[in-house]
């Protein structure tokens, strides 16, 4: 059986995908808390991992280190206010989301690198907010700075991963109803993961890099 690693893997989306893709992957489930909830599935989970810092990353990696990855997720994420007047009061928060959502992604693929086989799968979990030419609202600045950042960042990783044959995919998965969101949205985790999950099941090296919904919809950047 093929091994997955999901990031953020306790709540929400990166448990719904826990329980799309458990069937078919060994799972390790990445997670700084674990949840009730994931410790009712029948999966390696490795708690304890902040993938904002430099010692969660290297624990990370040393807990991986002898284990083959087919698939990693990349889905830890997160969402706070953020405005143009309260850019200096809210600065820590702003950070904290560039730290988790533009750095971590990369910090984790870079460690675990070695680990993936040859023809495997890289997945970001991002979000239309980081669309320059998709904003028709403004607001939400340090949360639509970080996707974006990611977004282009997982184009460099498409060309970099080409030659091991790995391929990138940057899904965003929906208005996911959840505690990130506050438990509103127009789609519940387990839809939004079946539609990840057939977006995962496509990517292949053609695809590598582009930007989808999870209904499959290509997205502008």
């Amino acid at each position: 059986m093929k091994t997955a690693v999901i990031t953020g893997a306790n709540r929400g989306i990166g448990l719904a995908l826990v329980q799309s893709l458990k069937a078919h992957y060994r799972i390790h489930a990445i997670c700084r808390s674990s949840s009730p909830e994931l410790e009712k599935e029948d999966v390696e989970i490795i708690d304890g991992i902040d993938v904002a810092s430099a010692q969660g990353v290297a624990r990370l990696a040393e807990q991986m280190k002898a284990i083959s990855i087919d698939l990693l997720i990349n889905n830890a994420g997160l969402l706070r206010p953020s405005s143009l007047e309260g850019i200096e009061t809210e600065l820590t928060d702003w950070r904290a989301q560039y730290e988790i959502n533009a750095l971590a992604p990369l910090r984790v693929t870079s460690a675990l690198s070695v680990q993936l086989v040859e023809g495997g799968k890289v997945v970001i979990i991002t979000s239309r907010m980081g669309s320059i030419s998709d904003n028709s609202s403004g607001g939400a600045y340090a949360y639509r700075m970080s996707k974006a950042a990611v977004n282009s960042a997982a184009m460099s990783l498409a060309h970099e991963f080409h030659p091991r044959r790995i391929a990138v995919g940057l899904f965003h998965p929906g208005y996911v109803r959840t505690g990130m969101t506050g438990g509103s949205g127009h789609v519940d985790p387990k839809e939004a993961a079946r539609g990840l999950t057939r977006r995962i099941d496509e990517l292949d090296l053609i695809s590598s890099g582009q930007f989808r919904h999870a209904n499959g919809e290509p997205l502008p950047w």
